[in-house]
């Protein structure tokens, strides 16, 4: 089943007036340093017809050519400005102080990537996968396709396709590498959706039958004789964090073994200069977007899978750029030959982007690896909207309108889903509850996973419907993978073996912590490590001390039920009920224990007792 790449059809050419003039200087926090080496060369334009810097070719090329990469990670189709703590940025002042800047926001991530590739001869714009998937309605209701033409607008040049992007199947990626109404909503405009007008690169997503790559695993870049080769992968655990329908048919290889694969086969071509754009993170140890972990004191820098990705990689890569864990950093790591190289991300949801410099030596066709110089920029909401952007919004929202302004509910504050439990998970896992005993009224409890919650909900109206209420809209933001709710039984010795799994097995490192309903209580310390850090003889169901012989009728989302997060127990319930999705439970419940006079007020996230 290889999903043919946009390179296999004439590429479309690109209007010359989406450069379009800013009106402000742009913000930014940080200045780029600039190179080691002199750049001497000047550029014609690609073959696309694109010069990023509007010059005209001189044809005397130096050795040295700065090369500028500007890049991003996890959009995840949040094309309107991001609400709440999703919509900030953490910034380190000069005084070890810290400051929240509001961030995001298609209309501005273009104009701040429009500035910034002023100026700049040779400039590629890439990405690190999860551009679509857990989108807000104003994408997911119509299956991404206005993220993908934000994309294309943003002239997107490439990017790894992440494990969001299997959210909907190998056939949906492909409808959006290529086009085409969807197969069955049809057309949502009357233009047949085109597709990307960039690659998605998918070089270690592997088709079971054919033991091929599912879609390009490398593309190159060209001008003037400068070759930048990428090479695009997501993380090999692809399939414990997307649902097995999403993956169904698909082998995901080894990050390291399949990158080195490439870059060998790219070095054969005369390609020398390669960026890795691998969809999998770190963690850092600031949240601060602009935390210096290469200063004296910084201890490791960044923890976490990229890592070990970034000290077992080919010295032939250059740099790689990052994502999944929604973290901002700009590090350098050693290569096997001890050699350091630049490793970034971008934080999420279009807040940030990276600015690169890589300095091509003409004479190796190689990166002069002393030379890079890269820094995280905010991008700011003090400057002009870039007004094609504004177009799609609104022509998008139009048709989104009738579904999404939709009342379901009222809340009293800001209900976040930030900490190891959070309010929004509270309401959930309480949300499921109610459904559950709806459908059977033996139900027990709840589990809700924290990566399934994609939003808050802000008290502050976020459009024309008043400062407390719950549109649609708002609640396919936090919601918005139709999984269904499911009922399933298991015993109590099971149960307690789960909620060990959230700190044990692969969840150790980067413990995943169940969101639970009112209830269920127990204390986590993490002071012991991995299973330990659960308090067994806390852990109480209504008062009562969990019995390892009873049963327990247990509601989650489909994708627990299944297994997924590394929750291998919750695979293995019994008389499974399959009810509809978790968004109408959400929906249900905010509609029966909320009104305009009485509003739900945020859960106290007071049911783990957390020991640091």
């Amino acid at each position: 089943m290889p999903l043919t790449a946009p390179s296999h059809r004439p590429r479309r050419r690109r209007r010359t007036n989406r450069l379009l003039a800013v009106a402000a200087t742009v913000l930014t926090a940080g200045a780029l340093a600039a190179a080691a080496l002199p750049a001497t060369a000047t550029a014609s334009a690609d073959e696309s017809g694109r010069d990023h810097g509007g010059h005209q070719p001189d044809h005397r090329p130096g050795r040295y050519q700065d090369v500028q990469l500007l890049s991003f990670n996890d959009l995840h189709g949040n094309l309107e400005a991001p609400a709440g703590s999703s919509g900030r940025v953490t910034e380190l002042q000069p005084d070890g102080t810290t400051k929240t800047i509001d961030a995001g926001g298609v209309e501005y991530l273009a104009t701040h990537l429009r500035e910034a590739r002023k100026g700049h001869r040779y400039s590629i714009t890439a990405a690190g996968g999860d551009m679509v998937g857990a989108s807000p309605l104003l994408s997911g209701l119509f299956h991404d396709e206005p993220t993908i033409e934000a994309l294309n607008k943003l002239d997107l040049d490439v990017t790894s396709v992440g494990n969001h992007e299997f959210d909907e199947g190998a056939t949906e990626l492909g409808r959006l590498q290529n086009g085409g109404c969807h197969p069955t909503e049809g057309c949502y405009t009357d233009k047949e959706f085109e597709g990307a007008d960039f690659p998605y690169l998918a070089a270690n997503v592997l088709d079971e039958k054919t033991k091929k790559p599912l879609l390009k695993p490398y593309w190159v870049w060209k001008r003037q004789g400068v070759k930048v080769g990428f090479i695009g992968v997501t993380l090999e655990g692809t399939p414990d964090v997307v649902s097995a329908e999403g993956v169904k048919g698909l082998t995901f290889k080894d990050e390291v073994e399949t990158i080195n694969k490439y870059a060998e086969e790219l070095r054969r071509q005369g390609v020398k200069s390669i960026v890795a754009l691998v969809h999998e993170g770190g963690f850092p140890a600031s949240s601060s977007y602009n935390y210096d972990c290469d200063s004296p004191g910084a201890g490791d820098g960044i923890s976490g899978p990229i890592a070990d990705i970034a000290e077992n990689v080919t010295p032939e890569v250059d740099a790689l750029v990052t994502g999944h864990t929604h973290a901002a950093y700009v590090c350098t790591i050693p290569d096997p030959a001890g050699k350091p190289r630049m490793v970034t991300s971008a934080a999420s949801f279009g807040r940030l982007y990276t600015d690169t410099t890589l300095t091509y030596d003409r004479r190796t066709g190689d990166i002069a690896r002393t030379a890079v110089k890269s820094a995280n920029h905010v991008v700011t909401r003090d400057v002009p909207k870039a007004p094609d952007m504004t177009r799609l919004i609104d022509r998008w929202s139009s048709l989104a309108a009738p579904i999404g302004s939709r009342p379901v509910g009222y809340i009293f504050g800001d209900i976040p889903r930030d900490g190891t439990e959070s309010p929004m998970g509270d309401l959930i896992a309480d949300a499921q509850l109610a459904y559950g005993k709806s459908q059977d009224p033996e139900t027990d409890l709840a589990l809700m996973n924290p990566g399934g919650i994609r939003a808050p909900l802000t008290y502050a109206a976020t459009g024309s419907e008043g400062d407390g209420v719950v549109t649609y809209a708002e609640g396919f933001a936090v919601q918005p993978f139709a999984n269904t709710v499911n009922l399933k039984d298991y015993t109590g010795a099971q149960l307690i073996q789960v909620l060990k799994e959230q700190v044990s097995g692969p969840n150790e490192s980067a413990p995943k912590i169940l969101q639970i309903s009112s209830g269920l209580t127990y204390t986590l310390d993490l002071t012991k490590t991995g299973a330990d850090r659960v308090v067994m003889d806390s852990v109480r169901l209504n008062g009562s001390a969990i019995d390892p012989t009873a049963t327990y009728r247990v509601a989650s989302n489909s994708f627990l039920a299944g297994g997924g997060d590394g929750f291998t127990t919750l695979g293995q319930g019994t008389n499974e009920l399959v009810g509809a999705d978790d968004l109408t439970a959400l929906e249900q419940y905010l509609t029966a224990n909320s009104s305009a006079t009485a509003p739900i007020t945020p859960p106290a996230a007071d049911r783990i007792t957390v020991v640091r």
